[in-house]
């Protein structure tokens, strides 16, 4: 007798099946009834001597029907019709299948059942045809894409192959974890697996699993494998990588397209959420939020009528009670960001109120860019804007000298109506601006939007799953996340620049536009790589 081996894959490959037969029309019930094949399941845990008369296979696709269809116990214990389909000589009662379903399948067997069913409500719902027995969305729990609709891949197949292609042939060289020459997968084998991760919206062994599944046993590396290299990858090797690696994109760019120069930046700051224990952990900070931790990343990109690229990364080690971090200068991320960056001239900088400090604006002066940042807004700022207001004054310009311990310069604050609320906005520059071209000047901070964009992009597109608290592989996923969001970018630009050869930029694509038929277009590959 042929033995198969239970593979998270195989029960997609059996969604797949059902749902192109429910497309073609027939009956769920004759869907499961043409499941002539054999197919790995999840392993029996009643041992060989328990006196159940229920083949296990029989409760697999019973359950695997359960959650299809959202037929509670009852019902089905009123549809015996369904044993003859099932193999199964009658439908248990109620309590044998609570019973079969709590201690029959472990944890790992309900998850072979519940994700491949859950996949089939999906793709149906998305395709939009008619299987009236297949349950409303909204019922599931999408357990395959862990816990909630955002983590549901964006992109189908071909994109993730395209974007893959572009990174091999402009960035992956970048990058080199210093393995042995005769390791058994080169590098760039583990970054098509962490593209893949990304863009698919996995975990890293669910991950690995299915990149195998596609790609062949042989090709990629198991997921313990994956993360074991990822953390090989020195940190600053890091970083300049992603620097050479955003420099070969933005000369791809650059050749193709008239690229306003001058470039506007901008400056902010994300977050990655991290739970667990603390304690040791420097790179862990806290947040605004109170009691929530995270990883901290500071990035410059470019804003405005440009293509939205991200330039630079920085961590952000801050002081916590939890370590012996001296405290954090925020002045030294902001320069190495633009530093990093400045091979493309930069017109002019922008921050959030985050970065309003005198040392980040005479770094930026020191630097020799232009800045506009938004001040927080205290008890000068509040005084000043009541006796603007006293004097009915909209706007207000303010002359003042930064003096810092690396130097000093000349510096304007800009009191203008909030383009977000009622009341007054506060910003800093070191630009010479008249009071009549304070507000227009200030819009140019308006720019800004296009980053929450970026991190939410990058977060919910690019950014593979993981539970690890090590900072070394959630830094190496999160410079990826950041990469394949450029590769993204760059595959946008390169669609638009075949139609106008100057471009003022709009973006054509969003991650978000092209929603997946991951199991539908993967099925020819799926269903000759796996037996049902």
């Amino acid at each position: 007798m042929i033995s198969y081996t239970p593979r998270m894959s195989d029960t997609f490959v059996i969604s797949i099946e059902l749902e192109k037969r429910l497309e073609r029309g027939a009956s769920l019930y004759r869907a499961f009834a043409a499941l002539d094949h054999p197919f790995a399941y999840p392993e029996d845990q009643y041992p060989e001597w328990h006196p159940t008369s229920y083949s296990f296979r029989g409760m697999v696709k019973l359950f695997y029907y359960r959650e299809i269809t959202g037929e509670s116990y009852r019902s089905l214990t009123r549809q015996q019709e369904l044993a003859g389909i099932f193999g199964l000589e009658r439908i248990p009662d109620e309590s044998v299948l609570s019973r079969t379903w709590r201690n029959r399948f472990d944890a790992e067997g309900r998850g072979f059942v519940t994700n491949g069913a859950h996949a089939l409500v999906w793709e149906v719902h998305e395709a939009d045809f008619y299987a009236p027995e297949v349950r409303p969305l909204q019922e599931i729990e999408p357990s395959l894409f862990e816990d909630d609709a955002e983590s549901r891949p964006t992109f189908t197949d071909g994109q993730i192959a395209r974007t893959t292609r572009l990174a091999r042939n402009h960035v992956f060289e970048s990058f080199d974890s210093g393995r042995a020459q005769n390791a058994m997968y080169e590098d760039s084998r583990f970054l098509e697996l962490q593209a893949f991760l990304g863009m698919a919206r996995c975990g890293t062994s669910q991950g690995a699993t299915r990149f195998q599944f596609l790609r062949g046993k042989q090709y990629g590396p198991h997921g313990d494998t994956h993360l074991r290299t990822v953390k090989q990858f020195d940190s600053d090797e890091l970083f300049d990588g992603f620097h050479e690696a955003t420099e070969r994109l933005l000369s791809v760019i650059q050749s193709g397209v008239s690229f306003h120069r001058p470039v506007t930046v901008a400056i902010d700051i994300t977050t990655l959420r991290y739970y667990g224990n603390v304690e040791g952990m420097r790179m862990v900070s806290g947040t605004k939020e109170g009691d929530e931790r995270a990883f901290k990343f500071a990035t410059l990109s470019i804003v405005g009528w440009n293509i939205p690229i991200i330039l630079a990364i920085e961590p952000v080690r801050e002081s916590s009670p939890w370590d012996s971090n001296p405290p954090n200068r925020i002045c030294r991320v902001v320069r190495r960001l633009v530093r990093r960056a400045q091979e493309l001239p930069i017109e002019m900088v922008l921050c959030d109120s985050e970065f309003d400090a005198k040392p980040v604006y005479q770094t930026l002066s020191n630097l020799d860019v232009d800045y506009l940042i938004l001040r927080r807004t205290y008890s000068a700022e509040r005084a000043a804007i009541e006796t603007m207001d006293d004097d009915g004054q909209d706007v207000a310009v303010e002359s003042a000298t930064a003096h810092t311990d690396h130097g000093s310069h000349a510096m304007q604050f800009l009191y203008v109506p909030s383009t977000k609320s009622e009341g007054t906005a506060v910003f800093a520059t070191n630009l010479r601006v008249e009071p009549a071209e304070a507000e227009a000047f200030c819009q140019r901070y308006s720019r800004r939007w296009q980053i929450e964009n970026e991190y939410k992009s990058i977060k919910y597109d690019f950014l593979a799953k993981t539970s690890s608290k090590d900072y070394r592989v959630r830094l190496f996923y999160f410079v990826f996340a950041v990469l394949l969001h450029n590769i993204w970018r760059l595959t946008d630009f390169l669609l638009k620049a075949g139609v106008d050869a100057e471009m003022d930029y709009a973006p054509v694509l969003t991650a978000g536009e092209s929603r997946l038929r991951w199991f539908r277009e993967t099925s020819s590959t799926a269903t000759s790589a796996c037996l049902l």
